[in-house]
């Protein structure tokens, strides 16, 4: 029977097939139109539809379907993945109320919003999984170059890499939650659910170990590696998976794991000099300031930006969905605030140059000034910069040294010094008594670079039964009605109320559970549903 490629609305499990296909005017412009649905064995018939396919899976990562209505929030990569990350976490406010379940902690097994993480993450996987088949079968018949078909498939293990990860740091315990990271994970799906028999294997997959999805993830990201280009075009630096994305983000993987030296070794493979860091792959650095890479008609080509999802005019997370009009003060939505949690931390100095270039206020409270484009919703969402790189290489140096790593110092301070340039402000290797006490320094330093970036969830995540670097759970947060624009002052450490109250680590809340759109279709995952959920 002929099979036709068509957009996934919902989870594989609830039956969903295929591909998008799309097309485009522009070569260097990775987020693409829609098109018509090809069938799939005419899909990887030619280059031209090879090419299209894999433009199909960064689709899927930028823009998969909201809801049953067709609506596009950019789950699970286009915003969605950093909107939620940081509603997770203290350092921003949910203005009320667009998402205050993710900040409250009052989501369930129906909530929208994990339901949407969880059915666009797959669908992703999904596309991802076909266009691996398809572009083998391809490049085995000759219809595009044997080397083109492994960086395509690169490309798409890269992107089901990514995939498996978000749904880890949302819907599994941590990696040191048990002793050899023996508790559920996630399913991690490696066969395209192209047929109804490749449906029933995929429903009748059990939850793989979070070991064991990890070691799966960092199988993928060495393939990616092996098999992507150092770099493509101008405007596809970023926007493509390429060989240094796949060592940056396998950083991020060891650190997750606690694997120390692993995150090291990696981070070496593109980190070179001492003061001043660059890449031999890639050609990447920091930017001269830091707001470098949020200068929306540079956030595809400037130097630091490792791997962004492009959003477009025509192709975006709308007014409802975009980090641009959800973190931006009017006109702006200003929907996602800074928290004064974060905003009058002790260690986040007055006159930090993040400050002035980074935020603004509209009177009432302050917000993120990254994604400037409110208009047209185009600022690219920034998945792994090179300033990441530099302090996952400095917490992993850190860990492993009782006494300050001058090494650990120097990648600190590439970060740091070029927002913090008053020389008396600046650490040396005098400012710390202990490794500890620079470690705490270098955690501290990411809540300020990647504040509005969606990172902070997944250090609450992978730090909670890391002593002394926990939260203990979910921190208690601030409510936005009992703010006033005096409740922001970097002079005074914040002191109100909060009156979110804390989740801790021991509460079954502190991890989402698996959708009922999933369950009720999965007998398998219905049984393996989180605790008490």
């Amino acid at each position: 029977m002929k099979k036709t490629i068509k957009n996934i609305n919902r989870s594989v499990l609830a039956g969903t097939l295929g591909i998008l296909i799309l097309v485009t005017s522009c070569k260097e412009v990775t987020d693409l139109q829609p098109n018509s649905s090809f069938s799939e064995e005419s899909a990887f018939s030619s280059p031209a539809r090879v090419a299209l396919a894999m433009t199909g899976v960064y689709s899927a990562a930028q823009m998969g379907v909201y809801t049953s209505g067709a609506i596009e929030r950019g789950y699970p990569f286009g915003a969605a993945n950093t909107i939620q990350q940081d509603a997770r976490g203290e350092d921003v406010i949910a203005v009320p109320s667009f998402f205050g379940i993710t900040y409250e902690g009052t989501y369930g097994i129906n909530t929208a919003n994990n339901t949407a993480m969880w059915e666009t993450s797959y669908a992703l996987i999904n596309r991802a999984n076909v266009v691996i088949e398809g572009v083998q079968k391809a490049g085995a018949a000759g219809i595009i170059p044997a080397a083109l078909a492994l960086q395509y498939e690169g490309e798409a293990r890269f992107l089901r890499a990514l995939a498996h990860h978000e749904l880890l740091v949302h819907f599994a315990r941590p990696y040191s939650h048990t002793p050899g990271a023996t508790h559920p994970g996630v399913p991690y799906r490696t066969v395209a659910a192209s047929s109804p028999s490749a449906v029933d294997a995929n429903k009748s997959q059990s939850r793989n170990s979070v070991k064991d999805c990890y070691d799966k993830i960092l199988v993928d990201l060495d393939f990616a590696e092996t098999n992507l280009p150092a770099t493509y075009a101008a405007g596809l630096k970023v926007s493509r998976a390429t060989k240094g994305a796949a060592i940056a983000i396998k950083t991020r993987i060891n650190l997750h794991i606690g694997n120390w030296a692993a995150v090291v070794t990696e981070g070496n493979k593109i980190i070179s000099g001492t003061a001043t860091f660059t890449s031999p792959i890639g050609g990447y650095a920091l930017t001269a300031t830091p707001n470098g890479p949020f200068i929306t008609a540079s956030n595809l080509t400037n130097s630091e930006s490792i791997f962004s999802i492009e959003n477009s005019t025509t192709r975006n997370a709308g007014t409802n969905g975009s980090i641009s009009t959800m973190y931006t003060k009017a006109a702006g939505r200003a929907l996602v605030a800074i928290s004064p949690i974060i905003f009058n931390a002790p260690f986040w100095l007055p006159a930090d140059l993040r400050r002035t270039s980074l935020t603004a206020t509209d009177g009432r409270g302050y917000f993120s000034a990254k994604y400037p484009d409110f208009v047209t919703w185009t600022d690219a969402n920034p998945i792994i910069r090179y300033a990441e790189v530099l302090l996952n290489v400095a917490e992993a140096n850190s860990r492993q040294s009782a006494a300050p790593s001058p090494q650990a110092l120097a990648l600190l301070n590439a970060v740091r010094n070029r927002a913090v340039t008053t020389a008396a402000s600046q650490y040396t290797i005098a400012s710390f008594a202990t490794g500890a006490a620079l470690t705490q320094a270098i955690l501290n330093e990411r809540r300020i670079e990647f504040l509005a970036e969606g990172h902070r969830w997944g250090d609450i995540h992978r730090l909670v039964n890391d002593t002394p670097y926990s939260t203990g759970g979910i921190p208690s947060k601030v409510a936005y009605g009992n703010t006033t624009i005096a409740s922001w002052n970097p002079a005074v450490p914040y002191a109100g109320t909060r009156s979110v109250a804390a989740i801790p680590y021991s509460d079954f809340r502190f991890i989402w559970p698996i959708p009922v759109s999933e369950t009720n279709t999965n007998p398998t995952l219905k049984d393996q549903q989180n605790p008490d959920w």
